[in-house]
């Protein structure tokens, strides 16, 4: 599964969003492997104008979604103190959704150098879409 970061959702609904974001988006939703948590959630809602609001709520409430519980919070600040130890300040924000990730065992598809930093540092899974953005399943190391 691919938890999809706020920033994803953003530049996908664009108007003028990356095409390259909006195919690869499509191909992640049309494989059912994309989803979706509180934060990401909140973050799309929060910025959705009212006209779209109730469109995007239903749609997702259409996908697999990972509650929280109290060990993402814990992990979630335990990271944050890890990040910091190497120079780094992580939104909170973003260190819910990685913690989330960790946890679920997803990888994660955003456009943040955050994210990044925690791939680097902690082993966060990212996605890469495929060829011509084609949903890309993860290689595994079977030896």
């Amino acid at each position: 599964m691919v938890l999809v970061d706020s920033s994803i959702w953003i530049e996908g609904m664009r108007r003028e969003g990356a095409l390259e974001i909006k195919i690869a988006l499509e191909a992640l939703l049309e494989a059912y492997e994309a989803t979706l948590c509180g934060p990401v959630k909140m973050e799309v809602l929060g910025g959705a104008r009212r006209e779209e609001l109730a469109g995007i709520q239903y749609f997702f409430s259409l996908m697999p979604y990972y509650p929280f519980n109290e060990k993402i919070w814990e992990e979630a600040a335990s990271l944050g103190a890890k990040m910091r130890g190497k120079g780094w300040v992580i939104p909170w924000n973003d260190l819910l959704v990685a913690s989330v990730a960790l946890q679920k065992g997803a990888r994660v598809y955003a456009r943040d150098k955050h994210f990044e930093q925690m791939a680097e540092s902690v082993g966060l899974r990212l996605y890469r879409p495929g060829y011509g953005g084609s949903y890309q399943p993860e290689e595994r190391d079977d030896s």
